[in-house]
């Protein structure tokens, strides 16, 4: 009889273990999988949650972790909640002098706005050329044919430093971290055009190539060529102190040419100096810039406005932000939140807090430190991004917000993700990739293949202190959208 009992036990057990392996989605089962094998010495959060508020997949929610670029679905999300898609940055052009049988007495101030798109190298900005000829008529119609005096831009509408605190300093120097100003221009990106030597050890052929920034000098002599397989090691070191920058590191002996992208930290200055150059090419006159905040008017000095020219609508800045991952884009999202909600960009980090406690959210939860996700300072949870996700369905600016979603297969950071897979549906997973050394991070939604938007699953991934190549991480996150676009 005991034998009988113990046999009907076992078998009721197997029978309950197995209707729960059952009832554990495959995704659940894959990540479950992963975090124990592949990632087992990484630190990783994983939480999907259906439409209708099942949990699909479930572990470590609440960790904190580094988000990376997934933090631009917050600052863009808030951003279209707060200002709507329909925001634009305004540039203006003022002066302080006389306007005299067609010459102004006086300089011409180009006084920005924050907008980061002037003469941005993308498809929603107009190149320098058609933006300054906008400007030249607005000199033209105001009768204004020469300048006597300067031509100078005004970066003072945001009054942070360009760079973020926390970011790292090998970081600042790239076109990733060029940091912020009132007045961007091109992005605030230098390149470079490198060249390896014939062997390693020899110097690296380093010339400056766009925008033209005359007034400065560089210093080019500490990087050489590298041993063959080490690849760009080149870093670029500069400053807004002084007009000076200095590349360090090695080029890979077996490299082809190649522009490097990296940072200027006087995008006010080459913004102006351009727009003169532009003016003398185009039968103009005019004298450029300024290095000393004491060149520019004080704030009770009276300038007339002449014309402004606006940037492209918030919902295609997000757009690109999103699809590009674009940084700059990101933190001058990020700071006009604080100057939008209380005048001062410096209260940013407040207006983010202000603006996801009227979604319903609690920003002490979580360490919000930028908008671009650059600050390895930053701290958030999949629990927490799915709230915000979530949240955002409510929000009037969730069409908007979706659309500046990308999809895997999609240009972009999209453009390598789920390759390979069935092209048939992956338009219906809208998402943001995050990555930096030892990290990455999607999160986004799940659309329904019938039924409404509102319905949509949201999910997040979030891989932190990774030794796997950012390749295979990749190929592991793909097979689990995967598997979570079937559940």
């Amino acid at each position: 009889m005991a034998l009988k009992m113990k046999i009907f036990v076992s078998a009721f057990a197997f029978f309950v273990f197995a209707v729960s392996a059952f009832c554990i989605s495959p995704a659940q089962q894959y990540a479950d999988r992963i975090v124990s094998e592949d990632l087992a010495s990484a630190s990783v959060g994983i939480l999907a949650i259906s439409g209708d508020g099942d949990t699909l997949v479930c572990i470590n929610p609440g960790k904190l972790l580094l988000p990376a670029s997934n933090m631009k679905l917050v600052t863009t999300g808030l951003a279209l909640h707060v200002l709507g898609a329909d925001f634009m940055y305004e540039t203006e052009l003022r002066h302080s002098g006389t306007i005299s049988d067609g010459v102004l007495d006086g300089n011409l101030y180009i006084r920005g706005g924050g907008d980061p798109t002037l003469a941005s190298d993308d498809s929603i900005a107009l190149p320098a050329d058609k933006l300054f000829a906008q400007w030249a008529k607005i000199l033209s119609d105001n009768g204004i044919n020469r300048i006597d005096g300067h031509i100078i831009g005004d970066d003072r509408h945001f009054s942070v430093m360009p760079e973020v605190q926390s970011w790292q300093w090998d970081d600042c120097g790239t076109y990733y971290g060029t940091g912020v100003s009132g007045l961007s221009f091109y992005e605030n990106v230098q390149t470079f055009r490198v060249s390896a030597g014939a062997a390693p050890g020899d110097s690296v052929s380093i010339v400056p190539m766009t925008p033209e920034c005359p007034w400065m000098s560089f210093d080019f002599s500490k990087s050489s060529t590298g041993e063959a397989g080490t690849g760009d090691k080149l870093y670029y070191y500069t400053s807004r102190y002084a007009p000076f920058g200095e590349m360090r590191g090695t080029f890979a002996v077996d490299r082809k040419p190649k522009t490097l992208e990296c940072s200027n930290k006087f995008p006010a200055y080459t913004c102006a100096y351009l727009f003169s150059e532009y003016l003398g090419c185009a039968g103009g006159a005019g004298d450029s810039g300024y290095f000393r905040p004491e060149d520019l008017p004080s704030a009770g000095e009276p300038t007339e406005k002449i014309g402004s020219t606006f940037s492209p609508s918030l919902g295609k800045i997000a757009f690109e932000t999103n699809y590009e991952s674009n940084n700059l884009y990101a933190e001058a999202l990020y700071l006009t939140l604080g100057k939008a909600m209380y005048g001062d960009d410096s209260k940013a980090g407040a207006a983010v807090a202000s603006a996801l406690a009227s979604l319903g959210l609690d920003a002490s939860s979580v360490e919000i430190k930028d908008g671009s996700g650059l600050s390895r300072q930053n701290m958030l949870s999949p629990e927490f991004l799915c709230s915000f996700l979530s949240a955002m369905k409510k929000s009037p600016a969730f069409g908007d917000f979706l659309k500046s979603l990308p999809y895997p297969g999609s240009n972009g950071t999209m453009s390598n993700v789920m390759h390979g897979y069935d092209a048939s549906g992956l338009k219906r997973i809208l998402l943001k990739s995050g990555s930096m050394t030892g990290v990455k991070c999607f999160s986004g939604y799940i659309l329904p293949s019938d039924g409404k938007p509102e319905d949509a699953a949201v999910f997040s991934i979030m891989i932190n202190n990774s030794q796997l190549s950012q390749y295979r991480m990749q190929l592991l996150i793909d097979r689990f959208l995967h598997l979570l676009l079937n559940y």
